[in-house]
């Protein structure tokens, strides 16, 4: 069993708290910059990256490499957890944020498929999976920093611009897009220029760099290491040391699980929302996101100051109950006012699909396996973002109201005919395929729908970073707290816009994607009430073993 040791108790200046948040803060910024303009781009990136004849198959590829990232996310965390207790927290995250500002500038530099074919979306993939090798190490290292220099009863307010931060790295990713749209014409930027946002990532990993080589080892590591206090294998350790597995199991079920998939459904879901069924145009969309982005990424601050006098529990309880109530209205309300046509117009001519085998793999071109007449039909209908039902039938038809569409057998073999020949008969029942730009009113209501989404992530994100801290030993804290939170976020969260246009692809209901979403706070919300620590924040102290 290990040692008892005793963290010191260390009274930073301001001026070094404020380097050591601005510091880990903007590294921490740019470096979700660098993750998330991969998913800020996605609708041209899977033109460039990853063609195909279904349109919907295109999209799912690109969010499957995103999710790539986010599944090698856990190994970094090992990796760079098992580094940052043996060698230290400020030289681990200065290699974790060069990894990603080179891996980043890489995919701005890839020839596109149609260039060098298939090793196109190879080289992306493995670009991606650099990416989530160093995110593993980041997101740890920064907080712990953080939370190692700061008093015990400021910790959630200093440790919540790190939340804030992730927020930032997404609210700076649409900036720099909306920058270079405006600097670029629209056909150079499809061609090129999108390019440019991935290549910025040099200039912003030698600003992390420069500002990150500024700062001091934390206080707690530089006394473990003179106290002799250093882990063997904190990899090893953090599974033996007594009551670790409970607390890793609550720090991935009970926490991450929660917080992870309701940021990435208020972001990246309603980025892929407004663009895809609700056909909102694209640049609308990126500056609706980026004014509730930047608006929402100082909801973070007065959670994490709030935790420091309620304790860390308690806004996570109330965050995850609220989701489950609120979710799927809000986003029927952001529906309503995004494309409110398409709801009238399937309300008053609802879509019939009648025949054989009416389902549809949005993953069969892959697979080999023969997608019938009814689900070519339903491909369509699913990219249109057109909501339908089924019934059983003999013969294929398809109806809108009390009109069945005739459908032309060439259709079949021909995708593109197919959706042009759909639209246009539902075009004269009312559905509108045009881009859609909603009035200024209910822009601001998107806002507003987006700043709850907003509120309820910080309720279960802003005082993560100090409730991790204070959960885990500091000798193998940057191993115990990132193998959980990068699991969680590796795979519940990362997997989320993938699984989620999945479900919707195969049901044809917008919302249907949400359940994944509901169904995992459901779980977090019973584990963290179950595990998480009641009462006012405290250190954990070593050798209480499984008091958490």
């Amino acid at each position: 069993m290990a040692t008892q040791f005793a963290a010191p108790h260390y009274e930073p200046s301001r001026k070094e708290i404020r380097l050591v948040i601005a510091a880990s803060s903007a590294g921490t910024v740019f470096e979700w910059y660098d993750f998330f303009i991969y998913g800020t781009l996605y609708a041209i990136i899977s033109k460039a990256f990853f063609p195909a004849g279904n349109e919907t198959l295109s999209v799912l590829l690109t969010w499957a490499t995103f999710a790539i990232g986010f599944g090698f996310r856990p190994i970094g965390a090992i990796l760079f957890g098992f580094l940052g207790d043996r060698l230290g927290r400020k030289y681990t995250f200065l290699v974790t944020v060069t990894l990603m500002g080179i891996a980043t500038a890489g995919v701005g530099l890839v020839p596109s498929a149609e260039s060098i074919g298939l090793a196109a979306p190879l080289l992306v993939i493995g670009l991606r999976i650099l990416q989530g090798l160093a995110l593993g190490g980041e997101y740890g290292g920064a907080a712990i920093y953080v939370a190692e220099h700061a008093p015990p009863h400021k910790r959630g307010f200093y440790t919540s611009f790190i939340q804030g931060s992730v927020v930032g790295g997404f609210v700076l990713s649409i900036a720099v897009v909306l920058l270079c749209r405006l600097a670029i014409p629209e056909e150079a930027f499809n061609s090129w220029g999108w390019r440019v946002p991935f290549l910025l990532s040099l200039i912003l990993l030698a600003i992390s760099l420069w500002m990150r080589f500024k700062l001091s080892e934390s206080p707690v590591f530089k006394a473990m290491k003179e106290e002799g206090e250093i882990a063997g294998n904190p990899f090893v350790e953090s599974f033996t040391y007594p009551g670790n597995k409970k607390r890793i199991f609550v720090a991935l079920f009970g926490v991450t699980a929660g917080l992870t998939t309701i940021w990435y459904t208020a972001f990246f879901s309603a980025l892929s929302f407004l663009r895809g069924p609700m056909r909102v145009d694209g640049q609308v969309v990126e500056l609706t996101l980026f004014v509730a982005g930047l608006i929402a990424m100082f909801f973070y601050l007065p959670v994490g100051k709030w935790s420091d006098r309620v304790g860390r529990k308690k806004p996570i309880i109330i965050g995850n109950i609220l989701t489950l109530v609120f979710l799927f209205p809000l986003f029927w309300a952001m529906g309503n006012l995004a494309n409110p046509g398409i709801a009238e117009a399937a309300k008053a001519n609802p879509v019939v699909v009648a025949g054989r085998d009416c389902s549809t793999d949005p993953f069969a071109d892959l697979t080999g396996s023969v997608t019938s007449d009814c689900g070519r039909v339903l491909q369509t209908l699913v990219a249109s973002g057109v909501p339908y039902s089924i019934e059983p039938a003999d013969t294929l038809t398809l109806s809108v109201g009390a009109d069945e569409i005739a459908l032309d057998p060439a259709w079949q073999e021909n995708p593109a005919a197919r959706k042009a020949g759909i639209e246009a008969a539902l075009a004269g029942h009312g559905f509108d395929f045009s881009p859609q730009f909603p009035p200024l009113a209910s822009l601001a209501g998107i806002v507003a729908i987006l700043l709850c989404l907003g509120v309820l992530s910080a309720l279960t994100y802003g005082s993560v970073a100090a409730l991790l801290a204070e959960m885990f030993p500091a000798r193998i804290r940057y191993s115990s707290m990132s193998i959980p939170y990068h699991i969680g976020a590796g795979y519940f969260g990362g997997f989320l816009p993938l699984i989620a246009s999945y479900i919707v692809a195969r049901t044809g209901d917008a919302y249907a994607g949400l359940w994944y979403t509901w169904g995992f706070v459901a779980i977090a919300l019973a584990v963290s009430w179950w595990g998480l620590p009641d009462g006012p924040p405290r250190d954990f102290a070593e050798g209480e073993g499984a008091r958490q």
